[in-house]
């Protein structure tokens, strides 16, 4: 993968290929920014066009080192990720050994490391010291939450490269161009931080089918109470779906945004856009406020799950409460 094929993270793209332009690649890059925004997708394709036979602002994708990159086989490209809970130290002696051996080639070695926030205090420590003193050349890429999921001493020795949830229509865009259904592709990128995250969510069977119940749910909301219990009791709590609660409760949330789309006029944002005649006929029900309200009821909701509040009896009042308007 190529800089140029990583959806939704411009400036981080810019950033990167600016030092490739100025010749000031640093030794060390902090990438950091949430799961699913595309951090190793960039890091690999940055290390793909550092290793480059071209030398350009971006990977050919053709050379010989671009095909061994993309083959995971480049002896330069090491990429440590976490052995268990954590990396550890001996993960970092050993990639310390490896990259005190010469280059395959004439140019940089680089190694990534996935989750830098859980190296253990001595393997963070080792690490310090490497990137104080760096075998030349060679380039870091950590990948982290946060720039304060890492020690403050890491983080002065990296050049951050910050990460923010992608674009949704850029990635939206990329999901349909891989051949994912346009529906399912739309509500994904607005419940996930980038295209990896998007596409883990379409991958699985019961996003399509919590898609259907949300959109049942908030048909049956406004005048078959009682049938939207029974909804909530049936098609959720007795399958699969009452295991990601968290993500129906997100996705509920975008179907009043939806409403409150349709009242202020900009339906070119609809998430459910399959079900525009519906929300067109019924947004109008309740006020603007009503909906507001409903849609910071619906996260309330997901934050108390997470809090271990009981989920059935979080989605049972809150179908009380947003009923209420």
């Amino acid at each position: 993968m190529a800089l140029r094929d990583v959806p939704g993270q411009g400036r981080a793209r810019s950033l990167l290929q600016n030092a490739i332009r100025s010749g000031r690649v640093a030794h060390a890059y902090l990438f950091a920014g949430p799961a699913g925004s595309g951090r190793l997708a960039m890091a690999q394709a940055f290390a793909q066009t550092l290793l480059c036979e071209k030398q350009g602002e971006d990977a050919c994708g053709e050379c010989l080192e671009c095909r061994k990159v993309l083959h995971g086989n480049h002896p330069d490209l090491h990429l440590i990720a976490p052995d268990g809970a954590s990396v550890k130290i001996e993960q970092i002696r050993e990639l310390q050994r490896e990259l005190s051996y010469r280059s395959a080639g004439a140019g940089r070695k680089i190694y990534i490391i996935e989750g830098a926030e859980t190296m253990t205090v001595q393997a963070a420590n080792s690490l310090l010291k490497f990137l104080e003193e760096p075998p030349s050349p060679v380039v870091a890429m950590l990948i982290a939450p946060s720039a304060q999921a890492v020690l403050p001493t890491i983080l002065s020795r990296s050049q951050l490269v910050p990460f923010v949830p992608g674009d949704p229509l850029e990635l939206e865009q990329a999901l349909i161009a891989e051949g994912a259904a346009p529906l399912l592709a739309r509500t994904a990128v607005h419940l996930a931080s980038g295209l990896d995250g998007a596409r883990a969510y379409i991958q699985e069977n019961w996003f399509a089918e919590t898609r259907n119940v949300v959109i049942q749910l908030g048909k049956e909301m406004p005048s078959r109470f009682p049938a939207v219990l029974l909804t909530a009791q049936q098609q959720v709590f007795k399958t699969v779906l009452a295991e990601h609660i968290d993500i129906m409760l997100q996705m509920l949330a975008l179907w009043y945004r939806d409403m409150i789309y349709i009242l202020t006029g900009r339906e070119d944002r609809l998430v459910f856009a399959d079900q525009k005649d519906w929300l067109s006929k019924n947004a109008w029900s309740r006020s603007l406020d009503s909906w507001v309200r409903a849609m910071e009821l619906t996260l309330t909701a997901a934050r108390r799950i997470k809090a271990n509040v009981q989920p059935q009896l979080a989605l049972e009042q809150l179908l009380v409460n947003s009923r209420e308007g």
